[in-house]
């Protein structure tokens, strides 16, 4: 039997811990953090190792740290709540898909994990055609008006270029963002995202594949033939200038939040992240304490 070291077990409930969300047998082994092993193996050291025993518990099928039963009531909260939202997020996913140099649509964020509360966005990452990043993010923020009327909240906070797939940044929490989104469009096109990302794979070795499956939702048909037509129509002069005037538009209302201390915005000709706070550092500052805090407490016992 393949060994596992405890800790790297321990690392993947702190992880998860962080955002209130304990893990099953079977996703403790999905989501392990920096090693391979079995699932039999990670099954052993749940019920075997006497170190993991003094620093976990068990409650309704979930693992989860010592002292934190109360959030398996909470993810079974949110896990009902996400199954409400999931038909929403199909379907204005694929509306976003018939969008003209859309090449791929997928849930991001806690509703990918089954994680989200109820009445939460449905955030997507969209993946465009080169040249036509802005244009394609500036068709879906109609779409989000259009969804927002019929009480409905999406945020396709990360649109980038075919062209930039691969990550510039390599942590942690951006291999998670990789591992748990769920295509909805563009499977290919997925594909190649994480083969663009292999680095991915030295934090969460077994993660290749998203947790959760979907049918692919890509336009057919006549919508499939209205989309090319669109794009054929706004594939030069008219397209390009569109797509200038829309980042031009947008960069100078984006500046004064992407200046701001702490932004983990990225807005250039094939990128357009959002997120004018930086999210991931303070979640790994927080998991890296939580681990040393943990081990220190072990090695005093």
């Amino acid at each position: 039997m393949t060994l596992v070291p405890d800790e790297a077990i321990l690392q993947t409930l702190i992880y998860a811990d962080i955002f209130d969300y304990p893990l099953t047998p079977g996703e403790v082994h999905h989501f392990l953090i920096g090693a391979c092993a079995s699932t039999d193996s990670v099954r052993a050291a749940l019920n075997e190792s006497s170190w993991l025993l003094a620093h976990t518990t068990r409650a309704n099928g979930y693992v989860m740290l010592r002292g934190r039963q109360a959030i398996g009531p909470l993810r079974d909260e949110r896990r009902r709540a996400s199954a409400a939202l999931w038909p929403r997020a199909r379907r204005w996913g694929r509306v976003v898909g018939c969008l003209p140099f859309v090449r791929m649509v997928a849930v991001t964020g806690a509703l990918a994990l089954d994680n989200a509360p109820a009445g939460d966005d449905v955030d997507y990452l969209i993946v465009t055609a080169p040249g036509r990043v802005w244009l394609a993010r500036g068709l879906a923020v109609l779409v989000v008006r259009a969804a927002r009327l019929r009480g409905v909240g999406l945020c396709p906070n990360y649109v980038l270029a075919e062209t930039a797939l691969a990550q510039s940044r390599r942590d942690l929490f951006v291999a998670h963002d990789l591992a748990q989104m769920v295509p909805l469009v563009g499977f290919d096109v997925y594909d190649q995202m994480r083969a663009a990302n292999a680095w991915a794979e030295a934090y969460l070795p077994h993660a290749r594949q998203p947790r959760r499956q979907e049918a692919e939702l890509a336009p057919h048909g006549w919508v499939a033939r209205a989309k090319a037509l669109a794009e054929r129509l706004l594939g030069g002069r008219l397209g390009d200038a569109l797509e200038a005037w829309e980042r031009r538009r947008k960069l100078r209302r984006f500046a004064p939040q992407a200046a701001r201390p702490g932004s983990a915005a990225e807005l250039d000709a094939e990128r357009v992240k959002g997120h004018f706070e930086d999210r991931g550092q303070p979640i790994l500052n927080r998991f890296d304490e939580r681990v040393r805090q943990f081990l220190a407490d072990a090695e005093g016992a």
